[in-house]
């Protein structure tokens, strides 16, 4: 298996990035960023259909009051807002670790939910004939306001209300921001219109379980390796003159990252077409200053030269193992990945990839809207799905890993992270949630503790060239 010494870079973004054009960023670009244990579930008083609820707001009516601002007094978590009869509730496995929701709203419900519509209705309209606050006979204010007006509202009060409810055998699982009604609002007002009930469906992406090859102790037994050249080629051309050709054979080793080379005898025929050499000034103490300003002889220069090599070397080498790692979890495990989670990783990818470019090019307003365009997200997305999917494989691994480990780290750590990354944001002016911040520098540390300990139990073996 190959050690590279490619950096998973994943900049955590907020999701309204590709409409709003605002990204959030932890302050080091150049830090390894993991998202392991960020899963968001969803939480009962999360208000997660309004968008459904908003595309039904733009009926007319002889006064200003939308159904959504009707039924939101009414909106209240679980708890506090018992339902005067129970819903029946089927739940249905799909693929991709999605579950779809089928609920059925008892005609009590639907009634209870009326009567609080036309209580707010009576409130805010200013019936002609009839004082502020004077009670509006239901009749006189439903033709005033509109039957059909009056029906969507109470609609979207019913799942207003019975929604929270209705995910209940999903709470702790159901991720957020991944819940959607698909029931169309027409086939609704029918249900409701007729039998004085409402039916209606809801899918939701769930956490997806990691099921670990062959068994849940497979991470513990995690074995590594690497080289990127096939061994014996360097010390079969060193020696080569301009113009000389060579040839020899050499053996693909059983563990060469592409199998069908793997034990293959091939037959290398090397031509050296140019050879470059460089003229180099006397080495004496004299230029000492010149290659390393403060250096005075030419051994403090090579002392400081071979410092520096073997800390990026060291780095490089470090670097190397915790993306060799990475990439041989993530093909330990199989989980199927809901689309919601999908889309929320590709778009941050996408999202840091546009960061940089835009950092490097000075995109002006024009060009930076074409590529935050859905289309130009929906291809990245599309050429970049193995990638994607990988990285997804890994920070569920790891996180695994973490809680399966019972992996901890310092608090005041997580403070000082935090601290610093606000002080950058800061002096860049950018806009940040500290609370955001904070969740996503715990995670990085969690993802550092969890690399900490597999490189201290993963057997590994660096090959020297």
């Amino acid at each position: 298996m190959e050690l590279c010494t490619q950096t998973f870079t994943s900049f955590l973004l907020p999701n309204s990035f590709i409409s709003s054009n605002k990204i959030l960023l932890l302050a080091n670009a150049n830090t390894s960023v993991f998202k392991f244990n960020s899963l968001k579930l969803f939480a009962p008083h999360d208000h997660l259909f309004q968008p459904f609820i908003s595309r039904y707001n733009s009926f007319s009516s002889p006064f200003t009051v939308s159904a959504a601002s009707s039924s939101s007094s009414v909106a209240v978590g679980t708890e506090q807002d018992r339902l005067p009869a129970e819903l029946k509730v089927t739940e249905t496995e799909q693929l991709n670790s999605t579950v779809k929701l089928h609920v059925e709203v008892p005609p009590l419900v639907c009634e209870d939910c009326y009567k609080r519509v036309i209580a707010e209705f009576m409130k805010q309209a200013k019936v002609p004939g009839f004082r502020p606050g004077k009670k509006v006979p239901e009749e006189i204010l439903i033709g005033y306001v509109g039957r059909q007006n009056v029906q969507k509202a109470t609609i979207e009060s019913i799942l207003r209300r019975t929604l929270s409810h209705a995910m209940t055998s999903v709470t702790g699982r159901a991720l957020q921001d991944s819940v959607r009604i698909v029931t169309k609002f027409s086939e609704m007002e029918e249900t409701y219109s007729s039998l004085g009930s409402l039916r209606y469906d809801v899918i939701v992406d769930v956490a997806p379980e990691i099921k670990w090859i062959p068994d849940n102790n497979a991470y513990k037994n995690l074995k590594i390796d690497g080289d990127k050249v096939l061994p014996g080629f360097l010390d079969s051309i060193i020696g080569i003159h301009r113009g000389e050709s060579k040839s020899f054979p050499l053996v693909f080793p059983e563990n060469w990252k592409q199998e069908n080379l793997r034990g293959v005898h091939a037959q290398f025929n090397v031509e050296c077409k140019e050879l470059f050499y460089r003229d180099l000034p006397e080495l004496d103490d004299s230029i000492a200053d010149k290659l390393l300003p403060g250096c005075s002889t030419v051994e403090q220069v090579k002392d400081l030269l071979l410092q520096r090599c073997l800390e990026v070397e060291q780095t490089a080498r470090e670097q190397a193992t915790d993306n060799a790692i990475l990439d041989q979890i993530s093909k330990m495990v199989e989980v199927d990945i809901p689309q919601s989670l999908f889309e929320e990783q590709g778009r941050q990818l996408y999202g840091a990839n546009l960061l940089e470019i835009q950092a490097k090019m000075k995109l002006n307003e024009q060009q930076l809207a074409s590529l935050s365009s859905p289309k130009a997200v929906n291809q990245y997305l599309e050429h970049q799905k193995e990638n994607i999917t990988n990285l997804i494989k890994q920070n569920l691994a790891v996180g695994d890993i973490y809680r399966r480990e019972n992996l901890q780290f310092a608090t005041e750590d997580l403070v000082k992270e935090v601290e610093n990354s606000v002080a950058e944001f800061k002096r860049q002016n950018q806009e940040y949630d500290e609370e955001r911040v904070k969740d996503q520098v715990q995670e990085i540390l969690e993802g550092a503790k969890v690399l900490e300990w597999l490189r201290e139990h993963v057997e590994i073996q660096y090959i020297t060239r």
